[in-house]
């Protein structure tokens, strides 16, 4: 997947570390690998900026890419590009 600075990524989910549910699995029990890339995203609560790494992971033979960091000590904010969160609001049956 090539990533260029009109990629949109949102907002998915902030858990403790361990315990997050993305792409509808605990992301921790499974290994991300890193694509070497960055991205800047902003806090949803706070709006601060961080620099996030880039992952892809594989989940029942499909690949993810979402980008993850802590946003305090143990407490993870996870990222999914934007066409990966409007096909996990429809699984959730959900629109935003």
């Amino acid at each position: 997947m090539d990533l260029d600075k009109e990629t949109t990524w949102k907002y998915e989910t902030v858990g403790v570390e361990g315990n997050i549910t993305l792409f509808g699995i605990n992301i921790f029990e499974y290994p991300w690998e890193s694509t070497g890339q960055s991205v800047v995203i902003h806090d949803p609560l706070y709006g601060q900026a961080y620099r996030f790494s880039i992952y892809t992971v594989l989940v029942h033979h499909q690949k993810h890419t979402f980008a993850a960091g802590e946003f305090s000590n143990c407490i993870w904010g996870f990222y999914v590009l934007e066409e990966d969160a409007i096909n996990m609001q429809q699984i959730r049956g959900g629109a935003q």
